[in-house]
């Protein structure tokens, strides 16, 4: 093989180049630009992919100490459901309905001759004035309240003997409440219906009201 054309082809090639001396500048321009610009898109990346790690941590992190705080909430609701509150102690004793040691006693005036629903009307009134006068004897209260709140009716024929009853109790010291109706139905206005004596132990009260008949 000759060598000659070969040296030729080098020549001109060599030759070319020497007469476009700017476009090799250009050229090497245009790669460094390139560089640079692939260089500016790598670190955009990297700062991309460090601000998803980042935020993921973040979340990561706060999911926990989210996640531990339910399940104290948890953890700690269950213990106070398995561990009987005060006031369910007394709602299941007053459930119960057991005879205590203390009772109310509603003395009614049976010669009004009043409704079955006036005399519960009036019953009622008479209960709960008596119960409002007892808050000044809290533990008194709480022991009939705990006890079932036992509540008796018995009757009298006459407003004296209804007076008696009244004046007997205030001589032992006994929580009272006497009402006078407004006469608005059935009976004469101010008339004294029911008697309200208690709560107290049964057996003071049974030495006021034990000889009067159920209602």
């Amino acid at each position: 093989m000759s060598v000659l054309p070969l040296a030729i082809e080098i020549f001109q090639f060599w030759h070319k180049c020497q007469s476009k001396p700017p476009q090799l500048s250009i050229n090497f321009d245009a790669a460094l630009f390139t560089s640079r610009q692939i260089t500016m898109i790598e670190t955009a990346q990297i700062i991309s992919v460090a601000a998803v790690l980042a935020s993921f941590l973040v979340g990561y992190k706060y999911g926990n100490r989210l996640s531990n705080n339910n399940a104290g909430k948890s953890s700690n609701s269950r213990e106070s459901s398995d561990q009987p509150s005060s006031n369910e102690e007394e709602e299941n004793v007053f459930s119960d309905g057991g005879h205590g040691d203390c009772k109310m006693i509603l003395v009614v005036r049976n010669d009004l001759k009043m409704g079955k629903g006036k005399i519960a009307a009036q019953c009622g009134h008479a209960a709960v004035g008596a119960v409002e006068n007892a808050r000044k004897n809290p533990n008194l209260l709480r022991k009939w309240r705990n006890s079932g709140q036992a509540k008796i009716a018995v009757k009298v024929e006459s407003e004296e003997k209804m007076m008696e009853v009244y004046k007997l109790a205030k001589q032992k010291k006994l929580n009272c409440c006497l009402i006078r109706d407004a006469g608005r139905t059935q009976i004469e206005p101010n008339s004294k219906t029911v008697l309200a004596i208690g709560p107290a132990p049964n057996q003071v009260l049974d030495e006021v009201t034990g000889r009067l008949k159920l209602l």
